[in-house]
């Protein structure tokens, strides 16, 4: 097989920091707010931008659907395909739900990229769906000029309780299942080659028992932490539940290497542009350098849980309060 292709090359940014800004996207989807008509009740949809979409089947039954992909974060293939899965399912997750059936989507540049790879990168997401017990079965693919993989994913939840953004309460703490800094070492990868298996370990870990435990505490806020960074996820979730969200960034967990990376400037755009779509919405504390405003706002790809709630072995890294001038105070 040719290893010596390197996967990220071929792509002109890497995972979820290739995620549209997330003030154009709310522009966009402004409108579609309610668009549509369906037999069961919608449970969840784009109202406050919730990971996934809900339906009420029968009695207490939900479908949660969602959909997921992005260009190469990592040069292997193999690894490219579980992190993909991994992500896509993880929207499940953070609703509190169970995945139970896959579709791979699959975009290939056919004449450039051999057919080797493009066997591992399905057998990565693959193997991940065998972990998380959830059948993956076809899909659809494209020859475009750009590789791209990711999975539509069906699951199901209790209708009761589901996990949500508008859910959160003052006087609840933060918990966040899995350090970040995954975006700032996957540009330095992108740009040197090295590899970090810290950051692969972490992006290939599903949220499941974060999640099962988070239900099973009868908690009712979450989100996964992805390509709009720990502070764009958590400005949203305090926008939908009306509250203020406090963060201390000295609480924050970093994958090793992550700040050393930002030292060096290996800062993706996605992650600027985070920034500065909560900078307005945003009180920091005297003590919080750009450093740290930056590796706050880290485009990660397929990141932790972040719960209004203590988990076991998740760190506590701020509180819901009551609402104030500003969404996020930081430090």
């Amino acid at each position: 097989m040719p290893r010596s292709i390197r996967m990220t090359q071929y792509a002109h940014g890497g995972g979820c920091a290739c995620k549209i800004p997330p003030g154009e996207l709310e522009q966009a989807v402004a409108g579609l707010v309610g668009a549509g008509a369906g037999e069961h009740e919608l449970l969840v949809g784009l109202d406050d931008g919730d990971d996934a979409a809900a339906v009420r089947l029968e009695g207490d039954t939900a479908i949660i659907a969602t959909t997921d992909f992005f260009t190469p974060v990592v040069d292997d293939p193999y690894d490219w395909g579980r992190i993909a899965a991994a992500n896509a399912l993880s929207d499940v997750y953070a609703m509190g739900g169970r995945p139970v059936l896959a579709v791979n989507l699959l975009g290939w540049p056919r004449e450039r990229l051999p057919t080797e790879l493009l066997t591992e990168v399905l057998r990565g997401g693959a193997t991940v769906a065998s972990t998380a017990a959830c059948h993956l079965a076809g899909g659809h693919s494209i020859d475009d000029p750009e590789p791209k993989y990711g999975l539509a994913v069906t699951g199901t939840g209790s209708a009761q309780r589901l996990l949500r953004l508008g859910s959160g309460e003052p006087g609840t703490p933060l918990s966040l299942t899995k350090p970040l800094g995954i975006g700032v070492l996957n540009t330095r990868h992108k740009a040197t080659g090295e590899r970090f298996e810290q950051a692969i370990q972490a992006m290939t870990a599903l949220n499941r028992e974060s999640s099962e435990a988070a239900v099973r505490a009868g908690l009712r806020c979450a989100t996964d932490v992805t390509g709009f960074g720990l502070l764009g996820h958590l400005y949203k979730l305090a926008r939908a539940s009306g509250v203020t969200a406090r963060v201390d960034p000295a609480a924050v967990p970093y994958l090793e290497g992550a700040r050393e990376a930002a030292e060096q400037g290996f800062v993706s755009g996605g992650t600027r542009r985070n920034l500065d779509w909560v900078w307005p919405h945003t009180r920091w504390g005297a003590s919080v350098g750009e450093l740290d405003q930056l590796l706050l706002a880290d485009a990660q790809t397929s990141g932790g849980l972040l719960v209004a709630g203590e988990l076991p072995g998740a760190p506590v890294v701020g509180e819901l309060t009551e609402a104030s001038d500003s969404p996020l105070v930081v430090g």
